[in-house]
């Protein structure tokens, strides 16, 4: 059976939500679906440096090494039912807990606080310190693998402060290295911007915390089968009181419009393949016509793009700090909840259909 050439994991970015996205690569490991190019922005930056940056048998254990870690401050397993209001309460003072005091391996706060600091110097400009990321990607993450562009490529995304323009890190093109992922996981006003090559640069989830887009734009001519793993959830139920409203709020701006881009990423292939059409009942006279040539090179050749779609759904235990709620609890039921989502859709029938590369892009979500 004619397999894609590629396969692409697009991560999202979410905070603690991202143990979601290494339980769904646990998935793909446990039916042999193995990424050739992982793009991901802040946590998905995270994940993906983890991914790429380490051999195939050695990722997985990686993964569970640093989403021990940073669920190591509040390591409570409880067995609290997943909708008893005690692990609500439980999740509040574990996020709580993550803003006073921190995440291991993670960020620290600043001391003293940034209101104490002088304008413009890096302790007035943060509320939290990421060295012990630093120290932990360069602990987990093997940069000389990575940069030897002979395996799995790695693209991150951020925002220059500066101009407010995305821009992706990508290691087909340069060297990636810690500041890179951190870069592409610094969102103001908790964490710093990082510097590189002069420039200073925020979380890619400003502008767009989905990925997806960039994938679509650099592979013109790409047959891929890409597996979009995002953390929350565009659509959801009405909220009941203040708490909700909030979680609701932040699941739809950090969404990033995801079915709405897949869907007009859809619209413009078929768009693409009729352009393409088009180009061929045109004269050969006007083969050399400046816009035909144009035109004719950005259709490239015909693409076969599969989309599958796995999305984070929302606990009924879930608060709007849902993204900095890092107990141990929380990211084992995220992980777990990432590989049956896995499971789930390799067992569809629509599956095998998914597999086999067609002309256009499809979308597949057989997790609803």
């Amino acid at each position: 059976m004619k397999r894609h050439d590629h396969t692409v994991l697009v991560l999202q970015g979410g905070g603690a939500l991202g143990a979601y996205q290494a339980g769904v690569y646990e998935g793909m490991t446990e039916r042999g679906i193995a990424p050739d190019w992982v793009t991901g922005v802040s946590i998905g930056a995270i994940n993906g440096a983890l991914i790429a940056g380490n051999p195939p048998e050695r990722r997985l254990k990686r993964l569970r090494e640093f989403w021990d870690l940073v669920s190591s401050g509040i390591p409570l397993t409880g067995g609290l039912a997943q909708f008893d209001p005690l692990r609500v309460g439980l999740n509040r003072f574990s996020s709580l807990a993550a803003a006073m005091f921190g995440v291991p391996g993670f960020f620290s706060p600043r001391l003293p606080p940034p209101i104490f600091a002088p304008n413009g110097s890096p302790g007035a400009l943060s509320l939290y310190d990421t060295s012990p990321l630093r120290e932990t990607l360069n602990e987990l993450v093997d940069f000389d693998l990575l940069n030897q562009r002979k395996g799995v490529r790695l693209s991150v995304g951020a925002v220059q402060v500066a101009t407010g323009n995305s821009v992706y890190f990508d290691s087909r093109d340069g060297e990636i290295k810690a500041e890179h992922i951190i870069a592409s996981g610094s969102l103001p006003p908790g964490f710093p911007a990082v510097t590189i090559d002069g420039k200073q640069y925020w979380d890619g989830g400003i502008v767009s915390n989905s990925p997806l887009w960039y994938v679509l734009d650099d592979g013109l001519d790409i047959s891929a089968l890409i597996v979009q793993v995002d953390l929350f959830s565009a659509r959801g139920e009405l909220p009941e009181n203040l708490d909700q409203v909030q979680e609701r709020a932040k699941d739809i701006q950090y969404s990033s419009k995801t079915r709405f881009n897949t869907k007009r990423g859809q619209e413009l292939e078929n768009m693409r393949q009729a352009l393409d059409r088009l180009l061929k009942k045109i004269p050969p006279e006007l083969h050399q016509d400046a816009d035909y040539k144009m035109l004719q090179q950005r259709i490239g050749r015909k693409r076969q793009i599969t989309i599958a779609h796995l999305i984070n759904r929302r606990f009924g235990h879930s608060t709007h700090s849902k993204d900095y709620e890092f107990s141990r609890a929380t990211v084992r039921q995220l992980w777990e909840a990432g590989l049956e989502d896995v499971r789930r859709t390799c067992a569809h029938a629509d599956w095998a259909k998914a597999l086999i590369p067609v002309d256009g892009l499809r979308i597949y979500d057989l997790t609803r």
